[in-house]
């Protein structure tokens, strides 16, 4: 598993909505036995609404989806499966004290870039 890994959605409930999920955890703490996920959302592509900065639309096998990140949650690693592709070309996180919503901000724009 690695970060921006993207998964198919490992519940089948809402897999109809929510296809993929993109593995958002820092290998630095590999040893938890979940991994945090973003949603790859099919429902708010497109609506003006949402916040393109923190809810970009995104470009995965030629289908417009939205990453979610305000739907970020932890799943179980063992829920996870072979992995459908992943995001090239989004940055390594910057661990350092004070980080957070920041790099957020730029971790979407490149989320964007290299899922479109």
């Amino acid at each position: 598993m690695s970060q921006f890994d993207v998964y198919v959605n490992p519940n089948a409930a809402p897999r109809a909505a929510v296809p993929f999920v993109v593995d958002v955890q820092s290998g630095l703490i590999d040893a938890l036995p979940t991994r945090l996920v973003m949603p790859l959302s099919r429902i708010g592509a497109g609506q003006a609404s949402l916040p393109s900065n923190l809810c970009p639309p995104v470009t995965l096998g030629g289908e417009v989806l939205t990453l979610m990140p305000h739907l970020a949650a932890p799943i179980s690693k063992r829920l996870l499966l072979a992995p459908s592709g992943a995001v090239h070309g989004a940055p390594r996180a910057q661990y350092r004290r004070g980080a957070g919503c920041r790099d957020l901000r730029h971790l979407m724009p490149a989320l964007r870039r290299a899922l479109g």
